[in-house]
C-alpha cells in the first residue's frame, strides 16, 4: 500500500546550495557547448557533402565555428 506522510518534507540532511549551484552551472555549460559542437558539426558536414569544399576545408570550418561560438557563448 502507498504510505501517506503528513510530517515536514525536509526531514533529511540540509541542502547544500553551493553544490547545487555548481551542478546547475555545469549542466548549463555542458548543454550550451554540446549544442554548439553539434551545430558546428552539422554545418561542417553539410559544407563537406553538398559543396566542393572537401574534408580538410570543412574541418577548418568546423574548428573555426567552434572557436567563434566559444567566444560568443562565454
Amino acid at each position: 500500500m502507498a504510505e501517506h506522510h503528513s510530517g515536514p518534507v525536509e526531514t533529511g540532511a540540509p541542502m547544500d546550495y553551493s553544490e547545487h549551484e555548481k551542478t546547475y552551472n555545469l549542466f548549463i555549460n555542458a548543454t550550451k557547448y554540446g549544442t554548439l559542437f553539434c551545430v558546428a558539426l552539422l554545418i561542417a558536414m553539410a559544407a563537406a557533402f553538398f559543396t566542393t569544399m572537401g574534408f580538410f576545408s570543412s574541418l577548418v570550418l568546423f574548428i573555426l565555428l567552434n572557436v567563434a561560438g566559444y567566444f560568443f557563448l562565454r
